[in-house]
């Protein structure tokens, strides 16, 4: 019998505590939930994590299991994987700073910011794109539909893994499959189609392509993320290594081209140390000109109300800000984003704390959740 996972990790620690008199220090401890993570989850390939906290001294990193189980190939912390939705605060963030430029304002309606085609579809399909602003596509309370929703995008994702698909197909999907949600600001409901119109926002008022701009506008090379690139938009960084696999369920997606996620709402490669790197500097003035900016990337709109239908996992209206959401985790209230393929960012005020993990299988959401809290007890007990 298997015991779970928690309770390995407590075992791990007993018998290093067991070999010497001093108490197993901070990294040892993360090392061994890391290792634990792997070995009590069977369809879990591979487990990197990062943890950032200054004020404790303690800035670390590692990583269990495999990379490519097939190939039996270790996973380690400076092996890149797919951050998925983690890249809508990338693109948050870009927006923001081309709002601290003058280059576009936060309540400026999407007709402006948006190709003629693209506002004509939407204005097609029941939607007004000059009420509904680039402060709604930031908080999810456009009432635009979601064209990732519906099962018939992964059924064709599934049924042609290497198609090339553009963000004007993925758009044709919002306004074939669904209809809008409501009046912009009256819903809250997650939408990826969103931050791909976002992207495009921030591709016009930057007057170049979205990676490029995204990159300077974030500040990528300042921050010291030299392993973090735009597939397809640009070549990968060199001399770092290949991409991690990772899997839905026993599916691997590895091959799988990226263009399904590639628009704003996703399609972003990284590891665990740039993603650090990243969350580190929008809560530490690395990112942002204006420290006021940031207090606006944490407000949302007011007064939204849930989908009739929402499911029980979704996030309650207004923890939603812009790029990212708000938990409370241990009693501390916390600021986080996750992606599809097993990536979770979360940044800890109190504790000045970034914690970043990326977990090579979609189904581990929980596993993440408790990766993150038993982070934040160990630094807690520094």
């Amino acid at each position: 019998m298997r015991l779970p996972w928690t309770v390995l990790a407590v075992c791990l620690l007993s018998a290093i505590a067991c070999q010497s008199v001093p108490e197993p220090t901070a990294e040892q401890q993360l090392q061994a939930l890391v290792d634990a993570a792997v070995a009590d989850n069977e369809l879990i390939y591979g487990v990197a994590l990062h943890v950032d906290s200054p004020s404790v001294g303690l800035d670390w990193e590692g990583a269990a299991g495999d990379a490519d189980p097939g190939a039996g190939t270790p996973m380690t912390a400076d092996r890149p994987v797919r951050i998925a939705s983690n890249t809508k605060t990338f693109i948050a963030a870009a927006v923001l700073r081309l709002w601290e430029e003058g280059r576009l304002d936060l309540d400026d309606p999407i007709v402006m910011r948006l190709s003629a085609d693209h506002t004509q579809m939407l204005r097609d399909d029941g939607y007004d794109p000059q009420a509904i602003t680039v402060r709604h596509l930031l908080t999810h309370t456009s009432g635009i539909f979601d064209h990732t929703g519906p099962s018939v995008y992964v059924d064709s994702i599934l049924a042609d893994p290497m198609h090339r698909w553009t963000r004007t197909e993925q758009l044709t999907g919002t306004v074939e499959w669904g209809d809008p949600h409501g009046s912009p600001g009256e819903i809250y409901t997650y939408c990826d189609t969103g931050y791909v119109l976002l992207g495009e926002v921030v591709e016009r008022a930057a007057e170049r392509p979205m990676a490029e701009a995204v990159r300077d506008l974030v500040g990528f090379s300042d921050l010291g993320m030299g392993s973090t690139w735009w597939e397809i938009l640009e070549p990968p960084p060199a001399e770092v290594p290949d991409r991690a696999h990772q899997f839905l369920e026993d599916l691997d997606v590895y091959a799988f081209d990226p263009s399904y996620d590639l628009y704003g709402g996703g399609g972003v490669a990284s590891t665990v140390g740039d993603l650090a790197r990243f969350w580190r500097g929008l809560f530490s003035s690395g990112v942002y000109e204006d420290p006021g900016t940031l207090e606006t990337m944490l407000t949302t709109i007011e007064g939204t109300r849930a989908l009739d239908d929402a499911s029980a996992r979704a996030l309650p209206p207004g923890a939603y800000r812009m790029g990212v959401w708000s938990v409370e985790v241990e009693g501390l209230e916390t600021y986080r984003h996750s992606g599809f393929w097993g990536t979770l960012a979360t940044y800890v005020p109190d504790l000045d704390l970034v914690v970043t993990v990326t977990v090579n299988q979609n189904q581990c959401g929980t596993l993440m959740d408790d990766l993150v809290r038993e982070a934040i007890r160990v630094v807690r007990d520094m």
